[in-house]
């Protein structure tokens, strides 16, 4: 039997915490390690516990959950952020979506559902409230709303690597393709990602499927 998901509680509000531990707590696949009140405090326990999954509330005295989504995210990657918040407004998601939280959900969704959210997450697979859905294929697609193609700013070459990004190519096998060497491709990639304000290779595959990028492709092939 593989060990509990360890998982580390992270709002302002006692009570929330109490009753989301209190949940939690009745699976035997899940065990939260540790909570926090505050973002840095977050922080601070991620370097210290290393949990797999963060359930991250957003609006919070000192440090927010985006800032320490960011900070957690920066320092380990494989841990997956979970938001857990009352607020649906822009304002609040679309950083939350571009600091690297894997998945958004609302305070009112169901035990059952955080749970199957959690599992999800310790797989890397994301989970959106139904909300939130559109907004954050905008943000994948870099769609500010001024109608800019993010793929303007891309050379021809990290156009090419984002093609082969999408179609499940690791580095090895991108540098052999291009005939360049693995140091050029993660530069490229590093690159790709930046221009296009996404946080991973899943993040960059996603949009170049979902904004139409690889079915232009395959037409123009």
């Amino acid at each position: 039997m593989s060990a509990p998901i360890s998982v580390l509680l992270v709002d302002d509000h006692t009570l929330v915490r109490q009753g989301v531990r209190a949940f939690l707590e009745t699976q035997p696949d899940i065990r939260v390690v540790g909570e926090a009140a505050q973002g840095s405090e977050a922080v601070a326990l991620c370097d210290e516990l290393r949990p797999q999954v963060v359930l991250m509330d957003l609006v919070m005295p000192g440090m927010n959950g985006v800032e320490a989504t960011r900070e957690i995210k920066a320092a380990h990657p494989s841990t997956q952020i979970i938001i857990l918040t009352s607020f649906l407004e822009d304002e609040h998601l679309v950083p939350a979506v571009r600091s690297g939280a894997l998945s958004y959900l609302l305070k009112d969704v169901s035990a059952s559902e955080l749970g199957d959210a959690v599992r999800k997450a310790a797989r890397g697979e994301a989970v959106l409230h139904p909300q939130v859905t559109k907004l954050v294929l905008q943000v994948l697609r870099g769609d500010d709303g001024n109608g800019d193609d993010p793929l303007r700013e891309l050379s021809e070459r990290e156009i090419e690597v984002l093609r082969l990004i999408a179609e499940g190519c690791n580095n090895c096998e991108i540098a052999r393709q291009l005939f360049i060497s693995e140091k050029t491709v993660k530069s490229h990639v590093s690159s790709v990602l930046a221009k296009l304000n996404l946080s991973d290779r899943t993040q960059a595959a996603v949009f170049a499927w979902r904004s139409g990028f690889m079915q232009d492709n395959l037409k123009s092939s």
